[in-house]
């Protein structure tokens, strides 16, 4: 009996002459009745939930462990042993939109009126809105805070762009384009969303626990101020590696450049969170 292996297929996708499992000139793979059943079903949901593909996990590693890496790969064309950056976001993106993780991208009305440059405006908006339509503060903030958190997860792409702008003056290269830049953007964000959202919300989940036992509470010591360091710690580590892998940055020109890329980080996140405010206000 002839395997699939040997015999001569034509390409259901691009119409092409071939032997063996998988097209060589567009990639599709032969069909066969094993792929229609139940357990490879199984194997493909248990790979869309948990991820566990060595690609994605290699690439996942390579963002933590040397960022600016998968960038200086990307832009050079080597991409196939990668899962691409803004792909890489997407499915961080999405663990980061389906489940309660720390929200590292949203802002809530409390923060938005009381510890941004803009709260003073903000504040203003909010109350001439409750004096408007006889409103209770309590009651709004928890109108906002729902809304403002699904918005959050929907325009983190906003972020990307506006980060890209700093990343691209301050680390200003003769040969790069600003998808260049963009592309470390989006690691960026992916690494952020790794760090800061998911494995951040998964160590304060078992801290919970553990503080549980004890009666009492990881609330007690968490603040915006502890969370803004965490950020800042680990975006500087990330520029700081970056600058290196990336934009090929040295000695002191690389500390001054690190230290600009955190003030131009900090500088985007705050339009992103003004950004956020006014279409959550505006859509409320």
């Amino acid at each position: 009996m002839i395997t699939s292996e040997l015999q001569d297929h034509v390409c259901k996708n691009c119409g092409n002459a071939f032997k063996g499992y998988y097209c060589n000139i567009c990639g599709e793979k032969v069909l066969e009745v094993k792929d229609r059943k139940i357990k490879s079903l199984l194997g493909t949901i248990l790979i869309a939930i948990t991820f566990a593909d060595s690609k994605f996990i290699k690439t996942l590693w390579l963002i933590i462990r040397k960022p600016g890496f998968l960038s200086s790969e990307y832009v050079q064309g080597i991409r196939v042993k990668y899962v691409k950056p803004l792909q890489l976001f997407f499915i961080l993106n999405l663990i980061y939109f389906l489940f309660p993780v720390f929200q590292l991208f949203n802002s809530s009305l409390y923060t938005q009126i009381t510890m941004l440059p803009h709260s003073e405006l903000a504040a203003e908006l909010v109350k001439d809105e409750l004096a408007e339509n006889g409103l209770n503060l309590k009651a709004y903030a928890l109108l906002y805070d729902a809304k403002s958190q699904s918005f959050a997860k929907l325009l983190i792409v906003v972020f990307i762009f506006i980060s890209t702008v700093p990343l691209a003056i301050i680390f200003r290269k003769k040969k790069f384009y600003f998808t260049d830049h963009s592309a470390l953007a989006v690691e960026l964000a992916a690494f952020n969303l790794a760090i800061n959202a998911i494995a951040l919300s998964g160590l304060m989940w078992v801290m919970n626990k553990i503080f549980s036992i004890t009666g009492s509470s990881l609330g007690m010591y968490l603040n915006e101020w502890l969370i803004s360091l965490i950020f800042i710690a680990t975006n500087l580590y990330f520029l700081a590696r970056s600058g290196r892998n990336f934009y090929n940055t040295r000695g002191i020109n690389l500390t001054l450049q690190t230290l600009m890329g955190l003030a131009g980080l900090y500088l985007s996140l705050e339009i992103y969170r003004l950004f956020l405010f006014f279409i959550t206000f505006y859509t409320l």
